[in-house]
């Protein structure tokens, strides 16, 4: 399959849209059907990939028909939220479609991330993730991220605060 990663914009953001929708979705049937509402809500409104945008470098991988099949946004230092602190750069919202689940393309979106940090003179760059995400847990800590503590629950599901200098 011909894969190619190149930045998203705002042209995409129906195709961003459709994937968190898909990628998230596997996730309904683990999940309350409030906490599935209040996450469904999030993932179809287009403020939650604007704000991203207008901060954020996102990154999209595509098909070799230009389908959107994956995405991540890095978010540069000096945007601190209740979890990140001012100085670190992080990573949101990685997403890959469930039927190219396994082919390395969560991890590649990750390192192009980390790459784009180091490049623009980050020093930290950081993450959450739940107990939902296994395998993404498991790619973050092979890439050098640390669970750093663990934070208050979302969607009633336990999370972490992962961590990795540069």
């Amino acid at each position: 399959m011909n894969l190619k990663f190149r930045k998203g914009n705002v042209d995409d953001l129906k195709d961003l849209q459709d994937l968190a929708i898909k990628s998230w979705g596997q996730f309904q049937p683990l999940l309350t059907e409030d906490n599935w509402n209040t996450l469904y809500e999030s993932l179809q409104d287009d403020k939650t990939y604007t704000d991203l945008l207008e901060k954020s470098e996102c990154v999209v991988c595509t098909t070799g028909l230009q389908k959107i099949i994956g995405m991540a946004f890095l978010v540069p230092g000096g945007n601190p939220t209740d979890i990140y602190d001012k100085d670190w750069s992080y990573i949101r919202f990685v997403s890959v479609a469930p039927e190219f689940s396994g082919q390395g393309i969560g991890r590649k979106l990750t390192e192009i991330c980390i790459e784009t940090a180091k490049a623009n003179g980050e020093k930290t760059i950081a993450l959450h993730t739940s107990e939902l995400m296994d395998k993404a847990r498991h790619i973050y800590e092979t890439l050098g991220f640390r669970a750093l503590r663990e934070i208050d629950q979302r969607l009633g599901k336990r999370y972490w605060l992962y961590k990795l200098d540069l």
